[in-house]
């Protein structure tokens, strides 16, 4: 493998299975740590601030700077902001998200109060089948349906859990809708590292175990990627697709 300025990491599956750590990223990450190379997490999980997803690394055995990490929160609330600086949002999802558009300063209004403009949503592990209905509503009188990511699984240490694609597709088929997603496969994170760091594409290199989301992000993108089978889209599955990434591994542990 040729030597990168930038390794950017998906989370879910590729660093860890829910609070499980995958070793051989851990071992990689700290030898980039050890030579000072710079690395970002890129995560769609909208769940949690970045504070939270870095205690959460620090509990797995990486100390990380909480300027490393990019969420889809936060790249979706910038895009809220950016679009819908005026409307009224209604909002589903976690902690991650609403603080993210609350420092964008964007009103979150109640649907029982108020017709929202858009709908935005993130995971949300207390969903239930009213906030379901509500958002199915408001989308059908009128209002966008904005998704942190189209993730329909991710791996848990327990197999895979329904993401938050499935309920933002839910929503959108009751309401015949195509959505708008913001997180991977949308580009707009690794952008983002880009811009604020300016790395060219040539430097940058996005690791990850879902072929749809993570490896089809950097290709979008326009930087090499690296496929680990560590979780969602095994290797079999990668090397039969028409686009495939850079290298294909079992773990990082071959980068070694």
């Amino acid at each position: 493998m040729k030597r990168y300025k930038a390794y950017c990491f998906d989370l879910d599956g590729t660093v860890y299975r829910g609070k499980e750590a995958i070793d051989s990223a851990i071992r990689f990450i700290h030898q980039l740590q050890k030579e000072g190379i710079d690395y970002y997490l890129i995560t769609n999980n909208s769940s949690k601030t970045r504070e939270q997803l870095q205690e959460a690394l620090n509990q797995i055995g990486l100390e990380v700077s909480p300027h490393r990490i990019y969420s889809s929160a936060l790249t979706t609330a910038k895009y809220v902001s950016q679009h819908f600086r005026k409307g009224k949002i209604q909002f589903v999802g976690s902690e991650g998200l609403r603080v993210a558009l609350l420092e964008e300063g964007i009103e979150l209004v109640d649907v029982e109060d108020e017709t929202p403009d858009v709908v935005v949503m993130g995971i949300d592990r207390t969903i239930d089948y009213m906030k379901l209905a509500k958002a199915s509503i408001a989308v059908q009188n009128g209002a966008r349906l904005v998704g942190t990511n189209e993730d329909i699984k991710f791996p848990t240490e327990h197999g895979f859990v329904p993401g938050n694609g499935s309920f933002v597709r839910l929503v959108a088929n009751v309401a015949s809708v195509e959505p708008v997603f913001v997180g991977k496969p949308s580009p707009v994170m690794l952008q983002v590292i880009q811009d604020e760091y300016g790395f060219s594409k040539e430097e940058m290199v996005m690791i990850g175990d879902n072929y749809d989301t993570d490896i089809l992000c950097g290709i979008q993108f326009g930087c090499d990627t690296i496929h680990v089978n560590t979780g969602v889209t095994s290797t079999e599955e990668v090397l039969k697709k028409d686009r495939k990434p850079t290298y294909c591994v079992e773990n990082l542990d071959e980068f070694n």
